[in-house]
């Protein structure tokens, strides 16, 4: 016997991809969009369809999270899927892109198809994966890309490791090009930042800490984008957080040239002060900059050089973050904060609320080839109601992350999400 149809009604509707941001409905069938838009209302609906009041709220396309580390296999005491899912469901995350730090690396196409397989298992959203650049990630030995391709990859990086050898990322670039794979980079001069914890500044002369030149970003960017121009290749950079390199991105764009930028929510919220008094959960890489150059990607994302917002999750276990600020280990918990942290610059009147949601949404399906993202009849129902105003406070304890390193613990922010579908079926409701 087949299922009701579930009528969402008297919503803010949200659509990246066709610019649309009206008063309207959804439909959902089993687990596709059946129809959708402002025709969608109380008085015209289906018989027996089960209707939803949505109060006026925001109901969008779920969010994409471009550069996730899920660490299943191999680190399941920091995140595991079902964790991972969980805190995805609570942000409005519906698609996660896993990235390849796990034990063992995902280096082999064996191992892309079991992280497929037990996502479906466990996890209460969309998996999908990158595979490893090099192999064991360790920046020497291209991985075989041909058939992690063939296994399903989305792109291939080396996560938060960058390539080193520029001979290895031409040939990588030139490889990755033949399968319309993108290649994710983490942009910093490994030699520049080689034992650096902060940025170079007056926070980290004062603190006394070792720190990286802002400069190691724009190098690396400027040479993978000359890379680009020879091979052709698509080239992404995963989370940019300085002028330099972003004005480089803006010429490349300009140019013509395949490149697409993206950052994360700390490079857009926080800066170098943030770091306080020694305070680990503010250790990331690269790490957060001078007010200055915050601004900056702010700037960026209003132009569009950035294309992507994505969390950058990095779950720790807090004997890695309870220790001297040189010693812990980098990286923060991001995806049930990314939409309200970002929110910020939709209240700041820095970015359209349309713009915002375009680069977790319509900008990621592109970069990864995903028809997800997209408001669209027949499309699988991921979809999130949230509103824009409703205020809390982050309790890192409270959030769902099985690890609880979030750099915004204690921040107050205003918009959250309501309910989570997945397939149509709900994954998360407040």
């Amino acid at each position: 016997m087949s299922s009701p149809v579930h009528a969402l009604v008297n919503a803010r509707l949200l659509d990246p991809a066709t610019d649309t941001d009206t008063r309207g409905g959804l439909l959902i069938k089993d687990t596709k969009i059946l129809d959708w838009g402002s025709h969608i209302a109380p008085d015209n609906l289906p018989d027996g369809a089960l209707v939803e009041d949505c109060e006026g709220h925001c109901l969008a396309p779920g969010l994409i999270d471009a550069h996730a580390y899920l660490c299943e296999p191999g680190k399941e005491h920091r995140e595991t899927m079902a964790t991972a899912g969980d805190a995805a469901a609570a942000g409005g995350v519906t698609t996660i892109n896993a990235f390849p730090a796990t034990e063992p690396v995902i280096d082999d196409p064996a191992l892309v198809e079991m992280i497929t397989r037990r996502a479906k298992k466990t996890c209460a959203v969309n998996v999908c994966v990158t595979g490893a650049l090099t192999k064991g990630l360790q920046g020497t030995e291209m991985a075989e890309i041909g058939l992690l391709a063939e296994a399903g990859v989305v792109a291939v990086s080396d996560g938060q490791f960058a390539i080193g050898n520029i001979n290895l990322m031409r040939r990588a670039l030139s490889y990755a090009s033949m399968f319309n794979l993108p290649i994710i980079v983490h942009a910093e001069e490994p030699v520049l930042a080689a034992g650096g914890v902060m940025t170079a500044g007056r926070t980290a002369t004062f603190m006394g800490l070792k720190s990286i030149p802002s400069c190691a970003e724009a190098i690396l960017v400027e040479r993978d984008i000359r890379l680009v121009q020879m091979t052709g290749a698509r080239w992404h950079a995963a989370h940019l957080s300085t002028r330099d390199a972003l004005d480089t991105i803006r010429r490349a764009k300009n140019d013509g040239l395949p490149v697409t930028a993206g950052t994360a929510p700390h490079y857009h919220a926080l800066n170098d002060l943030e770091v306080g008094e020694y305070r680990t959960f503010a250790r990331v890489s690269p790490p957060l900059r001078e007010e200055e150059e915050r601004l900056g990607v702010i700037e960026a994302l209003k132009d569009g050089t950035i294309d992507i917002i994505s969390s950058q999750h990095l779950p720790q276990s807090a004997d890695s973050k309870r220790v001297p600020f040189a010693q812990a280990k980098p990286g923060v918990i991001g995806l049930e904060t990314m939409l309200p942290v970002s929110l910020r610059l939709y209240h700041n009147k820095d970015i359209s609320l349309l713009s915002l949601l375009r680069t977790m949404t319509v900008a990621p399906a592109d970069l990864l080839g995903l028809d997800a993202g997209r408001l669209k009849n027949g499309a699988p129902a991921d979809i999130i109601l949230f509103d824009t105003e409703k205020p809390w406070q982050v309790d890192g304890s409270l959030l769902k992350s099985k690890s609880k390193n979030t750099a915004f613990d204690g921040h107050l922010l205003q918009g959250r999400v309501l309910k989570t579908f997945v397939s149509g079926k709900t994954v998360f409701e407040l």
